[in-house]
């Protein structure tokens, strides 16, 4: 036990004594909050720990391990690493791969405002930034978890599926929940006008697809059957993708939500309690895209199914 926490529990035990003498020798309940210490979870403990929760078939163990927060899983410990994910063999190589991202995912689309003169400047240079750095989000854990290290490994995981009355394929984890989420997507269309309306207008279906994230050296998650974009027939002039909005709008970045191609709420409320995020809340706005990420809706304290 080390000196500050045996200080904190010698003062606890004394503040729990009953003196003999009329006088108690228990601190007022103001005096104790003064004395107690709540330390809050640091991020390293967060990320393993949403991990480990979004994952318990996949992942035995996380904890406090080797001077870092890790997780166990597969034989193989995978370290926080500075948001890394990492395993042991990977530690001294760090500082050459991206983080793997933990962010703030809002419950609640967030209220347009028209963006700062410091956003504008950050990202009108994202294209050029982007596509020239090179370092890649680490793929260990992310190729571990999924048994999909490579293209012949990964297409041994697929499974052909219809969406929506639209084929395209997944990897086999998520195949039952895309059968709920459809479930209860056409439950809601068999009373709701507007979302029976949003199914006939969808035009393709894109699941997986082997690349990277558009000018980037990091794996998409497409690429390991755990995406799905959703597409209309038409866009009507709508927007549905920054990268795709940036060739012709120099201020993609104030495209702003009546602009832009949205599928109706319910269905990405649908997408979102069995584990699927949602592009369009993304500064980087994907409008179309769903991805299986539970680990970053339960980093937020939200349900997941």
């Amino acid at each position: 036990m080390n000196k500050k926490l045996a200080a904190i529990v010698f003062i606890i035990l004394i503040g729990n004594t009953i003196s003999c003498g009329s006088k108690k020798a228990v601190p007022d309940e103001a005096d104790t909050h003064d004395i107690i210490e709540v330390i809050p979870p640091t991020r390293a403990e967060q990320t393993i720990k949403s991990l480990a929760l979004a994952y318990p078939d996949i992942i035995e163990k996380a904890e406090f391990h080797n001077d870092d927060w890790a997780v166990f899983m597969r034989g193989i410990w995978y370290f926080y690493a500075g948001g890394r994910i990492l395993p042991e063999n990977q530690l001294e190589n760090a500082a050459n791969f991206r983080s793997y991202q933990f962010y703030n995912y809002p419950e609640e689309l967030p209220p347009w405002a028209e963006r700062t003169a410091e956003d504008a400047n950050r990202f009108s240079n994202w294209t050029t930034t982007r596509s020239q750095s090179q370092i890649r989000r680490s793929s260990f854990f992310l190729d571990a978890l999924w048994q999909a290290s490579n293209r012949a490994e990964t297409e041994r995981r697929l499974v052909r599926i219809s969406f929506l009355g639209r084929p395209t394929r997944v990897h086999q984890y998520i195949q039952g929940r895309m059968a709920l989420i459809e479930t209860e997507i056409m439950s809601l269309a068999a009373a709701n006008a507007q979302i029976k309306t949003w199914i006939d207008s969808l035009g393709t279906l894109e699941g997986y697809g082997w690349r990277n994230i558009a000018d980037t050296q990091s794996r998409s998650y497409h690429s390991y059957g755990l995406a799905v974009d959703l597409l209309p027939r038409n866009l009507a002039g709508r927007q549905t993708y920054w990268l795709w909005t940036s060739q012709h709008r120099r201020d993609w970045w104030n495209v702003s939500y009546n602009e832009r191609y949205h599928p109706p709420m319910q269905v990405i409320k649908i997408f979102e309690s069995y584990g699927f995020i949602w592009g369009g809340k993304w500064p980087l706005f994907d409008t179309m895209h769903f991805e299986y990420r539970p680990e970053i809706l339960i980093f937020n304290n939200m349900n997941v199914k």
